[in-house]
């Protein structure tokens, strides 16, 4: 707990800004006419793409899927998917073009907020009410020195992914402290420059926790550092299988069809639909069906899913609704051909002193043992957030009631970006935050709280009937409606094609939403 004297200087500006990430620079450059604070934990924009990425991470879309609106990428119809490096260049052009740099503070961690505005005021008054409502306690450069700062609005973008991971518990005498070999998380990992990852997995009897895009990603870093005579077969410990595909193609036909048009999106469930729309979803749902089975036929045919165990027992558009679906590593399967990378399916697992065990009673013998178990998003945004608003994050449903993917209604002058995901987590960040920057400057005003809960409310019962992996909070299903209403809010048109045909049955992208004066 960060401790203030009553007689300590506090800073005074508009708005500041957590995080410099994807979420951070993009709310940053909305909101530039205030002049925001940004407070960035490390020396470096980027966020994920700075300090959660491997040697061989790579972005899962095309550049011109992953693009500002106002800022295209240099050769943006280069096929190939960009690098991190890559993407991190593009971040600081971006950044340095728009002069966002000048606001950052670099090394600047947050490690405390509190709330000391009226306790009467609702979440649907102004976001700029003249005067600090948030005290916001920040450490520069590992210091014991505490600035603390006040703010109007606070723009929180620190991300669900990074920073704090997420670790399996454990019986008794059975967690990594029995291991003799080396445990580490992907957080770990990311740290370790190209020769250090190699010296750590070459030779070495790896097991990989997870079969999400992380653990692919090291599996496969993994067989490359192990060719040879004396390389060592990489096992990934598969808890929950889920669909992954080799590219945008499924028989021919390029994937935005059956997603990412407002044909495509229209036989799904969204939120405040009519009473006619919910009769047409529901005798659309074979429709859906089948179009998850035709997109599963071709899987199962491309890739060897069926060989190695690894067909998933729920259907592909479930994991597409929660934002789950992974690019499958180019020569993912070919190094499980030559059995470089093997797979052990078990939902329980712990340590012994050579490995892991199994709830089968068999046991796997390991040297390193690498968590790809995800990040705790939650326990990063609780650590900072004072209550009541700590307990209020997940109310009253488990997952954060964020209208339009931004204002929660029962925290007060604070907004998240980022929090929500879609196919394009960039896009979704920049059109809220070009949302958030109309709502400061007055150009519409929020509803009250009651709407703004039900709202949310609506749209989590959606997601909790399109897939059982909910709590993702992921709006990929109905995305196109979600930027209808921010275009809305904003007075702009929500139809952004030039003719009716491209509208019905072209593909959305990101420049089709360049921000309207």
């Amino acid at each position: 707990m960060a401790n203030r004297a009553e007689n300590h200087p506090i800073l005074v500006s508009k708005i500041g800004i957590l995080g410099a990430g994807v979420s951070g620079i993009a709310a940053a450059k909305q909101l530039s006419h205030h002049n925001p604070i940004v407070f960035e934990a490390s020396d470096s924009i980027g966020g994920v793409w700075s300090h959660c990425s491997y040697n061989s991470t790579k972005l899962q879309s095309h550049r011109r899927d992953y693009e500002f609106t106002d800022f295209p990428w240099p050769q943006r119809d280069n096929p190939d998917f960009p690098t991190h490096l890559e993407i991190l260049n593009y971040l600081h052009s971006y950044a340095k073009h728009f002069d966002v740099l000048k606001n950052i503070r670099f090394n600047s961690k947050v490690v405390e907020i509190r709330y000391t505005g009226n306790r009467e005021v609702t979440c649907s008054g102004s976001l700029l009410p003249g005067l600090p409502v948030w005290e916001v306690a920040v450490q520069t450069n590992h210091s014991d020195t505490i600035q603390w700062y006040g703010f109007e609005l606070v723009v929180v973008c620190v991300g669900k992914y990074g920073d704090i991971a997420r670790i399996p518990t454990f019986p008794q005498k059975k967690g990594a402290e029995v291991f003799k070999g080396k445990v580490m998380h992907t957080l770990d990992y990311c740290k370790l420059d190209q020769e250090a990852a190699t010296q750590l997995l070459k030779g070495k009897k790896v097991v990989v926790v997870g079969f999400k895009k992380s653990g692919l990603d090291l599996a496969m870093e993994c067989a490359q550092a192990n060719q040879g005579p004396e390389g060592q077969p990489c096992t990934m410990v598969v808890r929950t299988l889920h669909w992954t595909v080799p590219h945008y193609w499924i028989w021919g036909l390029p994937f935005f069809l059956f997603f990412s048009t407002r044909s495509s999106q229209f036989i799904h469930e969204r939120p405040n639909q009519g009473l006619l729309r919910t009769l047409l979803c529901l005798m659309c749902s074979p429709l859906r069906r089948g179009i998850s089975k035709f997109i599963e036929s071709y899987l199962l045919w491309k890739l060897p899913l069926e060989k190695y165990g690894l067909k998933p027992e729920h259907p592909f558009v479930e994991d597409y609704a929660s934002c789950q679906m992974a690019i499958m590593p180019e020569n993912f399967f070919s190094e499980a051909e030559k059995g470089q990378i093997v797979f052990k399916k078990a939902s329980k697992w712990w340590f012994w002193n050579g490995g892991i065990e199994f709830e089968d009673n068999t046991k796997l013998n390991a040297d390193v043992v690498v968590l790809a178990t995800g990040f705790d998003g939650k326990k990063k945004l609780k650590t900072i957030l004072p209550e009541p608003f700590s307990s209020l994050l997940e109310y009253p449903s488990g997952i954060m009631p964020l209208y339009r993917g931004t204002i929660h209604p029962l925290i007060p002058n604070m907004a998240f970006v980022g929090f929500v995901e879609s196919v394009s987590n960039l896009h979704s960040s920049e059109l809220r935050s070009m949302w958030l920057s109309g709502l400061v400057d007055d150009k519409f005003k929020l509803p009250s709280v009651e709407s703004m809960l039900s709202q949310t409310h609506k749209e989590i019962e959606v997601m909790k009937r399109s897939t059982r992996f909910y709590k993702r909070h992921c709006i990929s299903t109905y995305s196109i409606n979600h930027s209808d209403e921010i275009c809305k809010d904003l007075g702009w048109s929500s139809w952004r094609k030039k003719n009716w045909i491209s509208e019905v049955f072209g593909p959305y992208s990101i420049e089709e939403y360049a921000k309207e004066d």
